[in-house]
């Protein structure tokens, strides 16, 4: 029990520090690296806790795309952080408020736990015996049986914050040829040729 033990306050104690130093560093390099660092610590508690496929998803989908791509992102934008940073005191009140209601939320879901004793007996187990099926399969079967709605739902919110994140970022240059598929599509002949009448032996001026 003494070995389990060490390896969870160690990548317990990294994860909280590096999820820390995310917010905390100055350079947004640093910090998508400390994200990628709590990702990993994080996938070590998910081992520890014997649901290794969520490990691997962790460090395969978050740390080796989601992570990397912002990454490449912030490298990549010559963003002004300078700028970004100037309008913070006028968010600070919104942001203030935003954060006090996650806060009591917390408080009230970690209150209700602590509070509620029967609450831990009220929640039926949501994946069968380990010793008659295997975690992968656990997790599929619950997401796609007991869970459906609601894992369509997610897959249909993260739809829309990506149609959102591509509206925010596009941006038309100018004076750059486009196609416009209605302009087109409505061409009539008269719109695109123009037919002239040229006397024998003259030239177009």
């Amino acid at each position: 029990m003494i070995v389990p033990a060490l390896f969870f306050y160690l990548f317990a104690g990294v994860c909280i520090a590096s999820a820390f130093m995310v917010i905390a560093a100055k350079n947004p390099v640093h910090s998508v690296l400390f994200l990628i660092l709590a990702f990993v610590n994080a996938s070590g508690l998910f081992l520890l806790l014997g649901a290794e496929f969520l490990a691997m998803m962790l460090v395969v989908v978050y740390v080796g795309a989601v992570a990397v791509l912002f990454l490449f992102v912030v490298m990549m934008l010559d963003v002004d952080f300078a700028e970004l940073r100037s309008g913070f005191l006028q968010y600070l009140p919104v942001g203030a408020l935003v954060g006090a209601v996650f806060l009591a939320e917390i408080l009230l879901v970690v209150g209700g736990w602590v509070i509620g004793a029967n609450v831990p007996r009220a929640i039926a187990a949501p994946t069968p015996s380990p010793v008659d099926i295997s975690n992968t399969e656990a997790i599929g079967l619950v997401l796609y049986t007991r869970y459906l709605y609601y894992f369509q739902a997610a897959g249909l919110v993260l739809l829309v914050a990506m149609i959102g994140a591509i509206v925010l970022t596009l941006r038309h240059r100018e004076n750059v040829k486009r196609q416009n598929i209605g302009e087109q599509v409505a061409r009539t002949p008269e719109m695109s040729i123009e037919v002239r009448q040229i006397k024998s032996g003259q030239g177009l001026s």
